[in-house]
């Protein structure tokens, strides 16, 4: 049986979790969670981005790498929430534009991120899941996380265009995007059957008809 490893990207707030989640009790894959709730910078770096931006992406590219080192080992298929790329070449990438990080600290972070990507087996796909500002400005409010409250649209926006930029320039691996504004695949199944169905069509390079929304 062929083993997949599929990585589910996109903004905070875009349903990655979620999709990953669904995913998993519908084919069986192992599901590697993205570690927010154990990184120990990340309330501090809401409050301060330029005091904590530093520790708190080095803490998730040290999880990220260890995660991805590990599924590599697993003989099933597997979904990540949120690649190792993402987190250089959007959100550190953002924070570095925005003046929250230092030169200095983002030429060290992207240099160790560079050398230490290249030694990783890319994955099979990336899944990017795309949404409009306000769709994940609802979609934060509604999980309730008290450390995101201070997320403002002017920085989804901002991650938003470099997500769009670093997918036009990703090449170690095929992407699928997936617009999910007017998806709700956790109150319709037809939504999530027509996502997975995408999914397998490009694993095994089929064509594929652009997602239908609504239903």
């Amino acid at each position: 049986m062929t083993k997949y490893f599929v990585a589910i990207a996109g903004n905070i707030g875009v349903g990655k979790s979620t999709l990953t989640r669904l995913m998993t009790q519908k084919l069986g894959w192992c599901p590697f969670y993205e570690a927010v709730e154990e990184n120990p910078y990340l309330a501090d770096f809401y409050k301060d981005m330029s005091r904590w931006s530093f520790h708190s992406q080095a803490f998730f590219l040290s999880r990220r790498l260890q995660q991805h080192y590990e599924l590599l080992q697993r003989d099933d298929s597997v979904l990540q929430d949120r690649s190792v790329y993402e987190d250089a070449e959007v959100f550190a990438r953002n924070l570095y534009r925005q003046g929250n990080m230092s030169a200095r600290d983002w030429q060290t972070y992207y240099d160790l991120y560079t050398i230490l990507s290249q030694l990783l087996t890319p994955p099979h796909l990336v899944v990017y899941l795309k949404a409009s500002v306000p769709t994940l400005l609802r979609r934060i409010a509604q999980r309730g996380r008290e450390y995101e409250r201070t997320i403002s649209a002017e920085y989804l926006a901002s991650l938003n265009e470099l997500y769009d930029d670093w997918v036009s320039r990703f090449a170690l691996c095929p992407v699928l995007t997936v617009e999910t504004d007017n998806l709700d695949y956790v109150q319709h199944d037809a939504h999530l059957d027509q996502i997975v169905g995408r999914i397998n069509d490009r694993l095994h390079g089929k064509d594929y008809l652009a997602l239908q929304n609504g239903g």
